[in-house]
């Protein structure tokens, strides 16, 4: 049994309806000039099919939204304005991520790493970038992708126009999709890293900084989505805490500023595996969880898993993603996996046959509640058990998917008088609960 004690906060719909959100990263192959994932309606209505998820974490990339200073692409964000579209008509909610790895491509002239930044806004002021590392990361470390960070951060050149220039281009995406329903949140940067500065200095310096200028052009034009920030990406990943700052949020009302952590486990990003090293990454897990709550609690902030996974075909892989996606039922947290490309790490592999990650992330849930989760009860053997806090103003129903294995959806049990609609197409069942205050809905195959 899992009990939400932890993340207090979470994401509503227009209904009301608290969300909790799965999905998947879309995705690695975004990371290309023009910025457009490799990606088809059908393929969005396959994982929906085999996985029943409801949010994508959509990477967009800088050089595509502002190709030129100043310069807005629209055609690009046409182009992404589509493909939003398709998740839309399957019910999703989305996430807009301006992803960068490395700070930008034009970092070195073979553009042999690196995603993000365009070339005009790249200065690695002619310092080396050595072309021939094994491990992407180390790239980081390298002189002139340094240099680039330093010169976006200011701390070299003094001049912030970069920052300015990043955060207008945030405005302009707000301004784009502010009435798109189905996009509910923005993520401001991926993985942020310092340059020369790091840890305290750099999250309550220039990253808090570039986030206090990206909310206020994002409020210019969106009020209503909901705004996350991530923290610095090298030893957070791995469960360390954060010194980010709590941000004020202009809009009227209660802040909407959500905090956006990713989840690496050292011993796997040193290359371990989990069967070898189950007890070194628990613990980094458990770490990770407390710190991220702590977070959390101290942002005033709902907690979205931006990103966590690993070769799921090494040995005690899906073991590991299933004790990951457990953590976020205890918590109350959205998750989104890296990512939906094909390969090992995917759902699918380069053929696009299904491989097991597909079956174990294709997990019963509840998609929407009216009102408060306390407790989500989840055993894949075909039972699902949501306590909450109800919410009689809410008259949208409580929804939940269920796979396959709950045939015709399953018997349903409630501690009050309740309704139920069951959608086969789309493997949904609606539960209107009647009442106030705490309440039980249990669905059994």
């Amino acid at each position: 049994m899992t009990t939400n004690d932890g993340a207090s906060r979470y994401l509503t719909d227009e209904f009301g309806r608290s969300l909790i959100l799965h999905g998947f990263n879309t995705a690695a192959s975004a990371k290309r000039a023009n910025g457009l994932p490799e990606l088809t309606e059908e393929d969005v209505e396959r994982e929906y099919a085999d996985m029943g998820t409801n949010f994508v974490r959509y990477l967009l990339q800088w050089q595509a939204v502002e190709p030129e200073p100043g310069v807005i692409d629209e055609d690009y964000l046409a182009a992404v304005a589509e493909r939003v579209e398709w998740y839309a008509d399957r019910g999703y909610h989305v996430m807009l991520d301006m992803h960068q790895d490395l700070y930008s491509p034009y970092t070195n002239s073979t553009r042999v790493a690196g995603n993000g930044a365009p070339e005009w806004a790249t200065h690695p002021d002619g310092l080396p970038v050595n072309t021939d590392l094994e491990q992407w990361e180390l790239y980081y470390l390298e002189p002139g992708v340094i240099r680039s960070f330093d010169n976006f951060w200011a701390t070299t050149s003094g001049d912030d126009g970069l920052m300015d220039h990043y955060a207008d281009a945030w405005g302009s995406v707000a301004d784009y999709f502010a009435d798109t329903e189905a996009v509910i949140a923005y993520d401001i940067m991926n993985e942020p890293w310092g340059g020369t500065l790091q840890a305290t200095e750099f999250e309550t310096g220039p990253l808090a900084e570039l986030y206090r200028r990206s909310i206020d052009t994002i409020r210019e034009s969106d009020e209503d989505s909901w705004i996350f920030v991530e923290p610095q990406a090298v030893g957070v990943n791995w469960g360390m805490s954060t010194s980010l700052p709590r941000f004020d949020d202009p809009r009227e009302g209660r802040a909407r500023i959500g905090y956006a952590p990713h989840l690496y486990p050292l011993p796997l990003d040193l290359g371990s595996n989990y069967s070898d090293s189950t007890a070194a990454i628990d613990s980094a897990l458990e770490t990770w969880t407390d710190n991220t709550l702590r977070t959390a609690q101290r942002l005033d902030a709902p907690v979205i898993l931006g990103e966590f996974g690993l070769d799921a075909t090494a040995p005690g892989a899906l073991d590991y993603v299933e004790s990951v996606v457990d953590i976020t039922d205890d918590t109350g947290m959205g998750w989104a996996y890296w990512s939906s490309d094909p390969g090992s790490w995917g759902p699918y592999d380069e053929e696009g046959s299904a491989q097991p990650l597909s079956d174990t992330l294709d997990r019963a849930y509840p998609r929407a509640v009216a009102g408060t989760p306390s407790t989500v009860d989840y055993d894949p053997d075909g039972r699902l058990s949501l306590d909450y806090d109800r919410d009689a103003s809410i008259e949208a129903p409580t929804e939940f998917y269920l796979p396959e294995n709950f045939a015709e959806g399953g018997e349903v049990t409630c501690s009050a008088s309740c309704s139920v609609e069951w959608n086969d197409d789309r493997r949904i069942m609606s539960v209107w609960q009647s009442g106030d205050g705490p309440a039980t809905i249990t669905i059994t195959a």
